[in-house]
C-alpha cells in the first residue's frame, strides 16, 4: 500500500506530466505545419 508520504508526489508527477503534455502537444503539431509550410514555400 502507498504510505501518506508518497500520494502528493504521484499527484504532483501526474500534474507536470499533464503540464508539458498541454504545451508539447500543440508546440510539435504548430511546429509540424510550420515546416509543411517552409516545405511549401522554399522547396516545392
Amino acid at each position: 500500500m502507498s504510505t501518506p508520504e508518497q500520494s502528493p508526489a504521484r499527484r504532483r508527477v501526474w500534474l507536470l506530466t499533464l503540464a508539458w503534455l498541454w504545451v508539447g502537444v500543440p508546440f510539435l503539431y504548430g511546429l509540424y505545419e510550420l515546416i509543411l509550410k517552409v516545405i511549401k514555400l522554399f522547396g516545392g
